[in-house]
């Protein structure tokens, strides 16, 4: 049985690699997370069985409670007992809504194993593949739980044929997400395998489970659960196959400790000298080496301040260890170490190597900062940037009800940007308004909250209008740009960037970390580009845009590189179109002339000179506003299937896919975000109520050629500028 809040037990066992797991629960939606945390704290003596699945205890955000979903993403540690040796499991039980996306990539940052639990009824949904594809590109070993087995039983009342059928399939489906999305040498390791156990079959709600060797080994069969929920007798069933012991001894047995896993996920999240100090630390889990760890959250305490939670992949944290931020270039006293269980902090003495830990006092770090020994400052690579599924695609305005408020609003959401980096708070220059971006109407509706709840501010917010992006469709130039002061002259051409290269920058094979060489090597083999064409990229702006260095023999080019290229960043910032990001282009410098005095060739001549050129390319090849699509995915009646995709058409969307499993309907399309505002109640009208629906973030498309020229217009107004976009000849110079 798990034991909870032993915090002297659970020191002492974390000194033991061989003895830790750290895991997430991941799953779509109402699939039954939280419940199965639930499940097991109950077990564990933390609540009382009566209300297991009803408490929702690692929920404890007030509107977690309220709307009956996980917003923010909870660590625990329990005790487990498996085979006579006891266990210390830290658990981080994680968001399903698509909104809170964010929260569940940098969870799987710090973890080593997941549980993907699927509901046996909808089987794999949109965030269960989702979910399951973020695991595998972490390097995190997943293992599938069929949850909510009781419903098959009771409701669908299948027979067992019909529910080993169920079964298959979504073993199957998991398997091949596996197959498609896995590494090579992981694919067949990580395979459901139900005889072997790496399967666990249950109702989390109703606290049993099980494996099929601890079936065989119990002398029961399936007909034996129905007989049980049959005759009402579901204590006996918990006794006999407790849930507990089907999740965690498959955790302890299937899932990789701190010492196995990190050799083979450190490669993959870190791409320093595996050779050096540090490198052989991480993959030794080094309890004695330089301290290394990896922010995956950061929260505010009323009474603390910043506190910076992440994993510790070697060394051994205490207070007053002086410590860097890799990022932030900051150094720092530790004052206070502490561990997380559940909502609480229990402070501690030190905690050592492959384990969480929860750091007070490091006010200018962020998720994703890398925290290394002080000793080790100038040595330390950081960690590879998290890559989100989505990125921030509506925005509102935000003001306070009363103008006094205003610097408190500021405050606020500073914070909010910092807790979460998937909203995005910024001021319309022209405009004076505060603006705040991102995943979707709940992300921002619960901000909001947050904002009138913990701040004690009252709000007014605009409706949410949809965040665009600029891009080109053709190819352009070279067009020339002039400094100010006259004395330099650069010459640009645009075109757009190919698929597999954005694709590249977007899995970070093309990070800044890795050297020039490096670079040159993954755009040659990966992406077709000439040797010559590939040798020397000036900077990749994450937006998808690449800056290349085309020229031969200019002089004093060395000198002015990074103006060159800090300009390049500044127009892909707000491009001419909209002031919207621009996205996707491939911008060269293919010649330079130079003033020979360094005064005359400063960043205040350089930068302006760059935009302007790339301005008036862009505006001469055919340039375009993306705007982003989801994938919405429909369950919903068969007699409703015809109200569903009509409105997926109506809204400019469509239809690809359309499933019968059992009862339902399953409907799966693109649609684009502009049309989904609202369309909750459009849904509920075409379906009298009776359709569940969920959306995540696909890819950008093109406006449609008859809507841009009003919509560009409508975007500009929003933003206090001239209706009409610039014309090219704005922007081009002659010699």
């Amino acid at each position: 049985m798990p034991r909870f809040r032993k915090i002297s037990e659970i020191l002492r066992m974390m000194k033991d690699k061989t003895h830790v797991r750290n895991i997430g629960i991941i799953a779509h939606i109402d699939h039954g997370k939280t419940t199965m945390s639930d499940s097991l704290l109950a077990e564990a003596g933390l609540l009382s069985p009566t209300v297991a699945g009803e408490a929702r205890a690692l929920d404890y955000l007030e509107e977690e409670q309220k709307r009956g979903i996980t917003i923010k993403t909870a660590n625990i540690s329990l005790l487990h007992e498996y085979e006579g040796e006891p266990y210390v499991i830290n658990l981080i039980d994680t968001p399903g809504h698509v909104d809170f996306s964010g929260k569940v990539t940098r969870a799987l940052r710090a973890i080593d194993g997941c549980l993907l639990l699927v509901d046996a009824v909808e089987e794999f949904m949109v965030m269960s593949e989702v979910r399951l594809r973020k695991a595998l590109e972490e390097r995190v070993k997943p293992i599938l739980f069929i949850n909510k087995v009781d419903r098959l039983i009771k409701e669908l009342k299948l027979t067992p044929e019909k529910v080993q059928e169920k079964f298959v399939r979504i073993i199957n489906q998991f398997n091949n997400l596996i197959e498609t999305y896995g590494e090579p040498e992981y694919k067949d390791k990580w395979k459901a395998r139900p005889a072997e156990g790496t399967v666990i079959f249950g109702s989390a709600l109703h606290r049993w489970g099980f494996t099929i060797p601890m079936m065989q080994k119990k002398g029961l069969k399936f007909s034996d659960i129905v007989k049980y929920y049959k005759d009402g007798n579901l204590d006996e069933l918990r006794e006999l196959l407790p849930l507990h012991e089907a999740v965690l001894d498959v955790v302890v047995k299937h899932l990789p400790n701190p010492l196995e896993a990190q050799p083979f996920r450190i490669p993959k999240i870190w791409k320093g000298d595996l050779d050096s100090p540090i490198g052989q630390a991480m993959m030794k889990v080094d309890d004695d080496g330089p301290t290394v760890i990896c922010v995956s959250k950061i929260t505010f305490d009323p009474h603390a301040g910043v506190v910076s939670a992440g994993r510790i992949f070697s060394g051994t944290i205490k207070k007053g260890d002086e410590v860097y931020l890799v990022n932030a270039a900051t150094k720092y006293k530790v004052p206070q170490v502490s561990i997380y269980m559940g909502p609480f902090r229990e402070v501690v003495d030190e905690v050592p190597a492959g384990n969480f830990v929860a750091l007070l006092g490091l006010d200018k770090c962020r998720a994703g900062e890398t925290i290394v020994d002080a000793a080790y400052s100038d040595q330390m690579v950081p960690f590879e940037p998290m890559k989100y599924i989505s990125e921030p695609v509506l925005t509102i305005a935000v003001e306070p009800k009363h103008p006094r408020d205003l610097p408190r609003l500021i405050e606020a959401m500073k914070r909010l940007s910092i807790e979460d980096p998937n909203l995005v708070a910024t001021v319309n220059q022209e405009t004076g308004e505060y603006l705040l971006s991102g995943m979707g109407e709940l992300h921002l509706e619960i901000a909001c909250k947050t904002i009138q709840r913990d701040f004690n501010i009252e709000i007014i917010t605009s409706e949410p209008t949809v965040v665009y992006r600029e891009t080109v469709r053709t190819s352009a130039g070279p067009f020339m740009g002039k400094s100010p002061n006259k004395h330099n002259k650069l010459w640009f051409t645009i075109e757009p960037l190919e698929e597999e290269v954005m694709k590249l920058i977007s899995e970070g094979s093309l990070s800044d970390v890795l050297s020039a060489k490096a670079r040159r090597e993954v755009l040659v083999k990966k992406a077709g580009w000439s040797s010559r064409e590939a040798r020397d990229v000036i900077t990749i702006d994450p937006n998808m845009n690449i800056l290349i260095d085309c020229t031969t023999g200019v002089q004093y080019l060395r000198e002015v590189r990074e103006m060159i290229g800090a300009g390049f960043r500044w127009a892909c910032e707000a491009g001419p179109l909209a002031e919207e990001p621009i996205r996707g282009i491939k911008v060269k410098l293919v010649d330079a002339q130079l003033h020979e005095d360094p005064v005359h060739r400063g960043p205040a001549q350089i930068m302006p000179a760059t935009r302007q050129a790339i301005f008036a390319a862009f505006l001469s090849a055919k340039p375009t506003l993306l705007e982003p699509i989801y994938k919405i995915q429909v369950r919903v009646p068969p007699q409703h299937l015809g109200g569903v995709t009509s409105l997926i058409t109506r809204k400019r969307g469509s239809v690809f896919k359309v499933e019968q499993r059992g009862p339902i309907v399953f409907v799966e399309g693109y649609i684009p975000v502009s049309e989904t505002i609202g369309l909750a109640s459009e849904m509920r009208s075409a379906t009298s109520g009776t359709a569940f629906w969920q959306c995540t973030f696909s890819h950008w498309a093109p406006v449609p050629d008859s809507m841009l020229p009003d919509l560009i217009r409508k975007i500009r107004m929003r933003k206090g500028l001239k209706p009409e976009p610039p014309k090219a000849e704005q922007f081009i110079v002659r010699e």
